[in-house]
């Protein structure tokens, strides 16, 4: 009998099969850098003031400062007030200009903007200032409350349904409100909109992460992380040019839902997770699988593959598999928390772009290329140094470098340490998610890594009520998610190295991972002592020639 991991080692572990399927699924996720645009590229407190057209009426030949200077309040600094305007009144402009207006009202017909960066965004739109200016904040957290659901919800809806089917429903969800969100018109829509795009987002990120794990063998598996985070990426980089010669939300909403788009045709052809069908039962669905995937591969598939294969499914208890092992609940939780840390610390520095000193499409730029090194450099380093030391030098690295932000003057220093803590933690958020599912069986790999998304969302939900403490003192976002992450790099050292694994299918074999040696499925152990007992019997050859290789696993009778 042989394992699913044999089995990729004699059909191909990375062949063209996995490369498709890594970039079809990896693909839709440029459209995440797109989306958060509009909650980026926004200015909360824009030059304005009230709109005062009706005193026109009363004398159209007025010039722009006489109207405001009837018309608006001044503030204790001399600036027309950018809230208030003084109540309507049916008198002539000769009494008017007499008498004065004394009577103030908030403004009554919306505002004019002046000296936008933007051409429109969700805060001209929607007149979100003044007393609607924390809406702008209640966006952001409305997003990322849609990618937590998401994963919440579609999470555990892939180990009974699959992972195919748990990716194509939010896939559909995306493609759907994403433009449908460009074309809100008011306020109360959008966010309605933003939060199920959010689902969509969030069910399809974690779904297709753990579809794509599953087909890699222990060489590539980094890969199935790290390619979908190399897409958004990108989409970083290229979102820096579009939002300088874009400046219209609505176009860029838009935009993000092209790669969505693009998918929807082809996502209905993405193959199921092998490991899963087995884990289900369903070998003759996996064995087809297998088959096509040797083709594509063009390796052979082994004769005897129908009764060798093993089909387990053990460990049917959902997440309390995890739960009833104190050693894998000790991983499981340090892999949660240092998710969430991950995310809270990401997100407040993404959200604070604009005032880390320099233009925020330069700062958008630096973040981008820092995020496709910091991805391609962990892609390498997890196959060289492995998980273990990666995890906590990534992590005690970033949570210093975003320590020591709100002691630097803004200017170029601060972008730039700013770019190296982003750099750093999204090296660490690659390692984290490829290490959790490293430490879980098969049965449930998709619960617990949906956990962990969603453990992640909830940080970047916090992100902006975060933001909204530096009122109180500026270091507040800073240094509170950065000293988790120091914590949570030093708790590292609790757990244990995984490279070069198998993916655990039951829970007794995920709880070898504290061992040094790479894990030997139990029934390879058997077919071990068999042999043992057969040469012992024969009287003859030594202890080399009684371990079956892996290749020749499929033959042997």
């Amino acid at each position: 009998m042989v394992d699913f991991g044999e089995v990729l080692k004699s059909i191909g572990d990375f062949g063209l099969f996995q490369q498709l399927l890594l970039f079809a699924t990896g693909f839709p996720n440029c459209a995440l850098s797109l989306i958060l645009a509009n909650l980026i590229y926004t200015k909360s407190d824009p030059e304005r003031h009230c709109t005062t057209d009706w005193i026109l009426r009363v004398s159209p030949n007025l010039t722009s400062e006489e109207q405001l200077n009837l018309t608006l309040p001044r503030e204790d600094d001399g600036s027309f007030s950018r809230c208030r305007m003084f109540v309507p009144v049916d008198w002539d402009i000769d009494a008017i200009r007499e008498y004065g207006l004394n009577e103030t009202t908030g403004c009554q017909h919306g505002w004019k903007y002046n000296s936008l960066l933007y051409e429109t965004t969700i805060v001209t739109d929607f007149d979100l200032v003044c007393g609607g200016a924390n809406l702008v904040n209640v966006g952001q957290a409305v997003l990322m409350a849609g990618v937590l659901i998401g994963s919440l919800i579609f999470g555990p809806f892939a180990e009974s349904f699959g992972r195919k089917r748990a990716a194509q429903i939010p896939l559909v969800i995306l493609f759907v409100f994403t433009p449908a969100t460009a074309l809100s018109h008011n306020i109360y829509l959008y966010l309605s909109f933003q939060l199920l795009a959010g689902v969509g987002l969030g069910g399809y990120r974690v779904n297709t992460t753990v579809l794509s794990t599953e087909w890699l063998g222990v060489s590539r598996r980094s890969l199935g992380v790290c390619v979908p985070q190399l897409f958004t990426s990108v989409g970083q980089c290229v979102l820096a040019g579009l939002a300088y010669s874009i400046r219209d939300w609505r176009v860029i909403q838009l935009l993000a839902a092209a790669p969505p788009a693009v998918a929807v045709v082809y996502i209905w052809f993405i193959p199921e997770s092998a490991r899963w069908l087995l884990s289900r039962g369903r070998k003759e669905e996996a064995i087809q699988l297998i088959v096509k995937a040797a083709a594509v591969n063009k390796r052979p598939v082994p004769d005897s593959l129908h009764e060798k294969i093993v089909v387990n499914t053990a460990n049917k208890g959902g997440i309390t598999v995890i739960l009833q092992s104190a050693q894998l609940s000790k991983y499981f939780f340090i892999q949660v928390l240092t998710w969430f840390s991950l995310n809270l610390n990401i997100f407040s520095l993404y959200f604070s772009m604009e005032k880390l000193g320099l233009s925020i499409y330069v700062t958008q730029l630096l973040f981008g290329v820092s995020e496709v090194f910091s991805i391609l450099l962990s892609m390498w380093l997890l196959e060289v140094l492995g998980r273990k030391i990666l995890f906590i030098s990534t992590l005690l690295a970033g949570g210093l470098c975003a320590m020591f932000i709100p002691a630097v003057p803004e200017g170029y220093a601060v972008t730039c340490l700013a770019a190296a803590a982003n750099f750093f933690l999204l090296c660490a958020g690659a390692v984290t998610s490829i290490y959790l599912q490293e430490l879980v069986p098969t049965s449930v790999r998709q619960t617990a890594t949906a956990l962990g998304s969603v453990s992640g969302r909830a940080g970047g939900l916090m992100a902006p009520v975060l933001n909204m403490l530096a009122v109180y003192h500026p270091a507040i976002p800073v240094a509170v998610p950065s000293s988790m992450v120091l914590v949570m790099g030093t708790l590292g050292f609790l757990l244990p190295e995984t490279k070069k694994k198998e993916l655990p299918e039951t829970a007794e074999e995920a709880e070898h991972s504290a061992l040094s040696h790479p894990i030997v499925p139990l029934h390879s152990l058997d077919i071990l002592s068999a042999s043992i007992t057969r040469r012992q019997t024969l009287g003859k050859g030594n202890l080399c020639t009684l371990l079956p290789l892996p290749g020749t696993l499929f033959n042997n009778p």
